[in-house]
């Protein structure tokens, strides 16, 4: 499958990495709000159709790990690529461990005796995020045991939380390197945390997603094309394949206005997304579900992350797929000004997406 080319109407990469990175930050933040509320709560609260718009919040938002950790992949990355236009070779998933161990840090667990000292970099002078915001036990575990993960030899070799996706978007966010390096960037730092073939697989099936939005394919025929690649592979996980495929199948016409699920009919058909294949199904199926065709993009951000976000599960992790894609898909101005003002830490965000474009577009 071929991907079209980027014309002169079409976002800049630049905006495109703004958007997606600012655009899972207003998604996390919101479903933050609800995360961890049963449909029937989040109804009692804010109405019947939910939570909506950052307004009907008191007291502001807050983004969660989610976001901390998509920041701190930003960084590893950052400093793989630094050395690379230094003329020295890194270990790129030694860069994102390095980086994941600082994150650690920031949540106030001691990094193990057995791994090497991080330095810090800009990113860790922010005390925004040593914020502790529910982060999942698998990443805790994974980075505390003090062993670096691989992908022949996972820790938590049984996990498949989705700690793995909400963070992976970065990686399809390098311009400029090809699908195969994306998918084994994404499912190599997966492995760092979680050892359940869905963990990773989920993981670098939404950072392939990512990496063709950025070079200009339609959200649908990216994610045609990264369930095909899940497919070929000798240990394509079923449950992936399933989950990704019904989110398709469901939004394989264009549906009528109010047509998309019920929250309850999204869990059933797709799950709570508490797993890395269920999250990144749930985010993918609100995007296409409200995707009406010539409507005004930040109309379309709005629906999107409602729908991803009001239901019985990890609404903080499917609103933030839900993002990404969008922000990768229609770039930084699409997002809604409204909401952009009540986002945490804006300029930390953007001031990380400032440096990925710094190093990998000049």
């Amino acid at each position: 499958m071929s991907v079209p080319p980027v014309t002169s109407s079409a976002p800049t990469p630049q905006s495109r990495i703004l958007g997606c990175l600012l655009g899972g930050a207003l998604g996390d933040s919101l479903g933050y709000a609800v995360e961890f509320d049963p449909i029937d709560t989040i109804r009692a609260r804010f109405g019947a159709e939910g939570l909506t718009s950052f307004g009907q919040l008191d007291g502001g938002s807050h983004f969660s790990d989610d976001t901390q950790m998509t920041l701190y992949t930003v960084d590893g990355l950052l400093e793989a690529l630094e050395w690379a236009n230094d003329g020295v070779a890194a270990d790129e998933t030694a860069c994102l461990w390095l980086a994941y161990l600082r994150w650690l840090a920031t949540q106030g667990v001691e990094t193990p005796s057995s791994a090497p000292v991080p330095q810090p970099r800009w990113i860790d002078g922010h005390e925004v995020l040593r914020h502790r915001r529910s982060p999942g036990n698998a990443c805790l575990s994974g980075l505390s045991g003090g062993e670096m993960g691989t992908v022949a030899r996972p820790v938590n070799p049984d996990s498949k939380g989705c700690g793995t996706v909400m963070r992976s978007a970065p990686f399809g966010l390098i311009p400029h390197i090809g699908e195969a390096a994306v998918y084994k960037l994404s499912a190599g730092a997966a492995s760092l945390t979680h050892g359940h073939p869905s963990a990773r697989q989920s993981a670098a099936a939404f950072s392939v997603l990512i990496h063709r939005i950025l070079a200009g394919a339609e959200v649908r025929d990216a994610a045609q094309h990264a369930l095909e690649v899940v497919e070929n592979l000798p240990d394509a996980d079923p449950d992936l394949v399933k989950r990704l495929r019904r989110a398709l199948e469901l939004t394989a016409r264009e549906l009528p206005a109010g047509a998309a699920l019920s929250p309850e009919e999204l869990v059933g058909q797709l799950g709570e997304g508490w797993v890395a294949e269920e999250a990144l199904a749930v985010g993918l199926y609100a995007v296409l579900a409200t995707d009406a065709g010539g409507q005004d993009p930040a109309a379309h951000f709005r629906k999107a992350v409602a729908l991803a976000l009001n239901h019985s599960g990890d609404s903080d992790s499917t609103a933030s797929i839900a993002g990404n894609i969008l922000g990768a898909r229609y770039g930084e101005e699409a997002l809604p000004a409204d909401w952009l003002a009540e986002l945490e830490a804006p300029e930390l965000i953007r001031g990380m997406g400032e440096r990925l474009i710094a190093v990998t577009l000049g």
